[in-house]
């Protein structure tokens, strides 16, 4: 038998004033007390992540220290647009509405530090942000049907590539321990070993005995501390600072105007896709952690947000623009889901990006420090795509023969930096990036074993069990 209803109207009477429809914790307005703190939190989380890419290359491609800092603004305030576009949106057009941070991604940067190496000085950073802003209008074109898509880049082939992404950026934070200048003559003095070593250990050290927030930022306070201790011995460089201007709009295609090449552009679509299916599941993740679930259109809202950070970022300087799995990982441990939390982040980055003097204090980390804790940053995206793999069903024979092969051929490059050196130009753009090279090969031998000809076999198990 129906019980009668009851509820609040019941039990208030009939002169009560009905209550306040609850806020959904997502589009809670915090206090400033509790707001800031949080952001801090957030921007902390995320801060090396957002400046890894335009050091390292900006490294790779010879800029001096004024451009640096050009590259490190940009690579801010295309992060701080982005992840303000992303938790506030525009109507219906663009932004998911949820405590989501949007910022460059280091899985462009294998590919883009090939398109560099294929291109002759001056026309490196060009042939990238054509590359990009190609990259950008495919997510664009893309996005709204990715959804469709997703069966194509299972757990099983977004582990690989993650997992790809820590591995093959790892010689770049052994070369800056050793240093950054290669042509140098003191090139791995043991004077560079001790300042990365210090660096780790300080990291190492933090995450083991902090506590709450100081954990959180174990990097950053491993890059200050080893700042510090470079300076008595003359490793930290303090003229980008003395030469940076206070403030600057960025000035757009200040480093040239964008260069189109076939073989850049599809290397670089291919780790769209890669950071589309990272968005994707950073969303459906955050959705699940805030009690707000995420379903097609929301996600097509934050790919479109992907898809404009991406398209507009390499106007000023930036680079392709994902989802960035640390912050998810601040939501979850925190759980404070204020989008306006992360809002608060976003804006605090777009200040930063338009103060180019803020980020020069990142050009003061001398490279050996970068190096001590890259190889913690990069060592951590291996990890993660580790995790994702361990969750893919390897007991399956078929799944362990494509990750051996998918990461074999990613690890090609790496072993032997010459091996596609007779291959035509867009072939070594492809295949020499280990991303690249291993994306294509996951997503070649996913369709093999797992979609072609297998609707026949289903049908067949499924009447069978």
């Amino acid at each position: 038998m129906a019980q009668p209803a009851s509820g609040p109207a019941e039990a208030e009477g009939p002169c009560s004033t009905p209550p306040e429809r609850a806020v959904h914790p997502v589009d809670e307005k915090l206090t400033p007390s509790r707001l800031l703190p949080a952001a801090l939190q957030h921007i902390a989380a995320m801060y090396a992540g957002v400046v890894t890419p335009p050091l390292i290359i900006g490294q790779a491609v010879g800029l001096d220290a004024a451009g640096m800092t050009r590259l490190i603004a940009a690579s801010l305030l295309i992060a701080g647009c982005a992840t303000l576009l992303q938790t506030l949106g525009i109507g219906g057009l663009a932004g998911n509405r949820l405590p989501f941070v949007n910022a460059a991604s280091s899985a462009g940067i294998a590919p883009m530090l090939a398109i560099a190496e294929t291109n002759a000085p001056g026309h490196q950073l060009p042939a990238i942000y054509g590359a990009v802003l190609v990259a950008g209008v495919f997510c664009l074109a893309v996005g709204p049907f990715f959804g469709r898509l997703l069966r194509f880049f299972p757990p099983l082939v977004t582990g690989v590539v993650i997992t790809l992404i820590g591995v093959t950026l790892m010689p770049v934070p052994v070369s800056w321990a050793q240093g950054g200048d290669k042509t140098a003559t003191d090139f791995g003095d043991m004077k560079y070993l001790a300042l990365a070593a210090f660096t780790l250990v300080v990291i190492l050290l933090i995450q083991r005995f902090g506590r709450g927030f100081l954990r959180q930022v174990a990097l950053l306070m491993g890059l200050l501390i080893g700042t510090l201790a470079a300076v008595p011995f003359g490793l930290a460089d303090f003229s980008s600072l003395r030469d940076a201007p206070l403030a600057a709009v960025p000035t757009p295609f200040a480093f040239g105007a964008p260069e189109f090449q076939p073989a850049a552009i599809l290397s670089l679509c291919i780790v769209m896709l890669v950071l589309m299916t990272e968005s994707s599941a950073g969303m459906l993740a955050v959705g699940e952690i805030c009690d707000r679930r995420t379903d097609g259109r929301t996600l097509t809202r934050g790919l479109r947000t992907d898809g404009i950070a991406t398209l507009i970022g390499p106007v000023f300087g930036g680079f392709p623009t994902s989802a960035f799995a640390q912050n998810v990982g601040v939501v979850s441990l925190t759980r404070v889901r204020s989008r306006y939390v992360v809002a608060a982040a976003g804006a605090a980055l777009l200040v930063l990006g338009l103060f180019p003097v803020l980020g020069a204090v990142v050009s003061l980390v001398p490279m050996p420090v970068l190096g001590g804790a890259g190889i913690v940053l990069f060592g951590s995206i291996a990890v993660s795509g580790i995790r994702t793999l361990s969750e893919a069903g390897l007991d399956d024979s078929s799944n362990i023969i494509l990750v051996a092969v998918a990461l074999g051929a990613g690890i090609v490059p790496l072993a032997a930096p010459g091996f596609y050196a007779d291959f035509p130009s867009w072939a070594q753009t492809v295949l020499g990036s280990g991303i690249s090279a291993g994306a294509l090969v996951a997503v070649l031998l996913n369709l093999f074993f797992h979609h072609l000809g297998t609707h026949g076999r289903t049908a067949v198990a499924l009447k069978s069990s």
